[in-house]
């Protein structure tokens, strides 16, 4: 053999014995940062979702607390129209009660009218005895 074919196979045979001794380790270095990725991800992931648990627990509160604040404000409102309609009831009353009233006084004028048409309301106030019946 010649010897610049003996060089060549020689070169060749290192080239493949350093290829044979560096794709591994490239590779194992791929893998370990692939692995230190998926270590950042993972932690990532956790992070997230520890975010929104922490998120979902503040707007469950947030929530409750608007429903409490809904359920007093619909609960004054209720009070408040039970006084309106208990103010509303007792004006009724009293209404009917001043009709009453006005109704009898009108009759006791009438009949004041009937008994003594010359007598007047302000003649018994003023310190005037009213006229004798007869």
């Amino acid at each position: 053999m010649d010897t610049p074919v003996i060089i060549a196979i020689v070169v060749v045979l290192l080239i493949l014995v350093v290829l044979a001794v560096v794709l591994p380790r490239l590779r194992g270095a791929r893998e370990a940062k692939q692995r230190e990725q998926e270590a950042r991800d993972h932690e990532q992931a956790r992070d997230h979702l520890d975010e929104a648990q922490l998120r979902s627990t503040r707007a469950d509160k947030e929530r409750a607390t608007a429903e409490e604040q809904v359920a007093g404000a619909r609960r004054n409102q209720a009070e408040a129209q039970e006084r309106t309609a208990q103010a509303e009831s007792e004006a009724s009353q009293r209404l009917e009660r001043a009709a009453r009233e006005r109704e009898e006084a009108d009759q006791l004028h009438e009949r004041a009218q009937e008994l003594a048409p010359d007598i007047t309301a302000e003649d018994g106030r003023e310190g005037r005895p009213p006229p004798e019946r007869r």
